[in-house]
């Protein structure tokens, strides 16, 4: 079996050429498509169903839906139905059954993924990673593949001499939610490279273009004081995250994006009593 699809890549996938390499040895071809499903099912991706025998998915992330995932397969494929194999595999090899909430919800989900309104929402999570892209590598940052045309984008700390590690607790601190990410040419996943930052969440509480370019900035301030930071202490992770909790600039950044996120609002709470 050949296997396409990426958690932290930012651009789109050929899935003709994975079919043709596929082809050549005899291989099904499954695609995972979790992070980027939503923008798949309202084409602003391409789309993987054309090529592929197997496509899963999970139903967050930018499908934006429950937390489930959902397995599709061929029946008419050059190597026959799939059919028996994957329910076989999936009942009563590893779900214990089936959960009536989460399937309602995820229906609920899809329903609102057939709408206008749903679709406006991915052209607009990928118009602000552009533009979040545009505004990190306009401040000197370095971007792998230097942009994105899906949701996410891989910023790269080495040329500052700084980890996907420390950043990650850093901005923790100071209220970005970021994931640590291993850049190409990273020597070990234990001190990776870089963060991963997406921008459906965002999007979905309001944010525009602008908002994306305010966002670049704190993240810029917060590579900043991560320098100061480790030239003060080192470049030890438990020495830098322990500086984190007394430094005067961690505490004021964090103050300013709590400031900024007030403005917008979270589906089902009251912002200005969470922040």
């Amino acid at each position: 079996m050949l296997i396409c699809g990426f958690s932290a890549y930012p651009r789109d996938l050929e899935y003709d050429k994975f079919r043709k390499i596929a082809d050549s040895v005899g291989a099904y071809l499954m695609a995972d498509i979790a992070h980027i499903s939503g923008l798949v099912a309202t084409g602003q991706a391409n789309n993987p169903f054309k090529y592929c025998d197997i496509v899963t998915s999970t139903t967050h992330k930018s499908l934006r839906g429950p937390r489930a995932g959902i397995i599709f397969y061929s029946k008419t494929g050059k190597h026959g139905s799939l059919e028996d194999k994957i329910n076989a595999a999936v009942f009563p090899m590893l779900q214990g059954g089936p959960h009536e909430h989460q399937i309602a919800a995820i229906c609920t989900q899809m329903l609102e993924v057939k709408s206008p309104a749903f679709k406006d929402y991915i052209k607009n999570v990928k118009t602000n990673a552009k533009a979040l892209a545009n505004g990190l590598i306009k401040r000197g940052h370095k971007l792998l593949t230097d942009g994105t045309d899906n949701h996410l984008m891989l910023l790269d700390f080495r040329p500052l001499d700084l980890t996907g590690s420390k950043m990650e607790k850093l901005y923790e601190k100071v209220h970005i939610s970021v994931n640590k990410n291993s850049i190409a040419g990273d020597k070990s996943a234990m001190t990776p490279g870089g963060i991963r930052i997406g921008t459906p969440a965002m999007t979905t509480r309001g944010c525009t273009e602008k908002d994306m370019d305010q966002i670049a900035e704190f993240i810029h301030r917060g590579s900043e004081v991560a320098l100061k930071i480790q030239k003060k202490v080192g470049k030890k992770l438990n020495v830098f995250t322990e500086e984190l909790e007394k430094s005067a600039e961690v505490k004021k950044l964090a103050e300013d994006i709590q400031g900024f996120a007030k403005q917008f609002s979270i589906p089902g709470f009251d912002a200005n009593e969470l922040l």
